[in-house]
């Protein structure tokens, strides 16, 4: 079998993966309604996904090494699909808590395996084009789920059980199989099952570009379609989430072509300026400035931050890359969901666009702590002296 075959599948798996995790976004309101719950609530089961999530990283990131890349990752597909079985047999906010939970738990297994796996099949030497493919197919899974089913509601009408969830019906039980009969390319070590994420040495940073850009994607999966909603326009929900995601895989072949740290750098600029825009527009009920700001957010997080900082680590730990991964999601996850849980309760106090105006002040300040915290430790003062 060429090498293209594996990638391939094991790229579809991932996007499958990733395409029922935000399947469900444009649905939110409905489930919400169905339970008479607030903005908070929202924003709890929206981040109870990192609820699954984060203990699978950080009890379970080496698990793949142990028992092999193939049954995470089909193990992942099989809890989306019953995440969004459940969704369509008991429509309410708890039941989207539970699905969030299971989608997390899937998104733990299936992206610290599938990292490993995908540099093992195309080989170490190849371990920054083995991170394109899956941020590639992980960030067009991520967007697409939300679009596909924003498109089928506007074809469908209103509906619990849209198109784009009998396509997930049908696809992942399938590509679960396909998955387990991949090549098996890596070799198992006798591990503990337990193995705690690693930081590579170096690489705080990039964990922290990582926590700061997805806290700025939560806020556009989660919180932005709330206001849209209240302002009349939320049949583009489905879009803005997919543009917050999906602009990015465009930028990652020019991220590709910068240093990782050149790459950081550029999404340390774009992340602000991009939220920056999409509040203008939601303070002055724009849409193309909501359009616009979705894009240049996705650029910063899913285009260069998110690609050079899985570059980045897996190229430090080339002994341990999904443990490595699951080390740089623990940073990532924690910034998509503590910034959304806190905006949602201040939502509820405040009012939505507070909420908004105080996020971005934040983010602007933490933004800038990173980066002249970061520009200091590369460069000690004493040599920053001699070169002048």
């Amino acid at each position: 079998m060429s090498r293209l075959i594996p990638v391939s599948l094991l790229a579809l798996g991932l996007f499958t993966v990733t395409f029922a995790v935000n399947l469900q976004a444009p649905l939110y309101e409905v489930y919400a309604a169905q339970s008479d719950v607030g903005a908070t609530a929202v924003t709890v089961a929206f981040a109870s996904y990192v609820g699954g999530l984060l203990p699978t990283l950080l009890l379970l990131g080496g698990l793949s090494d142990r028992i092999g890349r193939r049954v995470p990752i089909a193990l992942a597909l099989i809890l989306g699909t019953v995440a969004t079985a459940l969704l369509v047999q008991v429509p309410s906010w708890a039941s989207l808590v539970v699905a969030r939970v299971l989608l997390g738990i899937g998104t733990g297994l299936a992206t610290t395996a599938g990292t490993a796996y995908m540099t093992e099949i195309l080989g170490a030497s190849r371990a920054r084009n083995a991170a394109l493919v899956v941020t590639s197919a992980t960030s067009l899974g991520f967007g697409g789920g939300a679009l596909a089913t924003g498109i089928s509601l506007g074809v469908q009408g209103p509906t619990l059980l849209p198109a784009s969830y009998i396509v997930l019906f049908v696809a992942a039980p399938v590509l679960a199989v396909i998955a387990l009969g991949l090549p098996r390319v890596d070799k198992p070590r006798p591990v503990s099952l337990l193995r705690l994420p690693v930081f590579p040495s170096g690489t705080w940073v990039f964990g922290a570009a990582m926590a700061l850009a997805w806290s700025t994607t939560g806020m556009t999966i989660a919180v932005i379609p709330l206001e849209l909603a209240a302002n009349d326009l939320g049949g583009w929900t489905g879009l803005v989430i997919f543009l917050a995601i999906f602009m990015g895989f465009l930028c990652q072949p020019m991220a590709r072509r910068l240093t990782n740290d050149r790459a950081l750098a550029l999404g340390f600029v774009l992340i602000p300026l991009g939220f920056l825009v999409l509040l203008v527009g939601v303070w002055l009920k724009v849409l193309t400035f909501v359009l616009v700001g979705t894009c240049i957010t996705s650029a910063a997080s899913y285009g260069f931050t998110y690609l050079a900082a899985l570059a980045e680590v897996s190229l430090r730990a080339p002994d341990d890359r999904a443990r490595a991964t699951a080390g740089l999601f623990v940073y990532a996850y924690f910034g998509f969901s503590l910034p959304v849980i806190a905006s949602g309760a201040l939502a509820d106090m405040l009012g939505l666009l507070s909420a908004l105006v105080a996020f971005a002040a934040a983010q602007i300040t933490v933004t800038a702590i990173i980066v002249i915290t970061w520009k200091r430790r590369a460069v000690p003062p004493a040599a920053a002296f001699d070169a002048g």
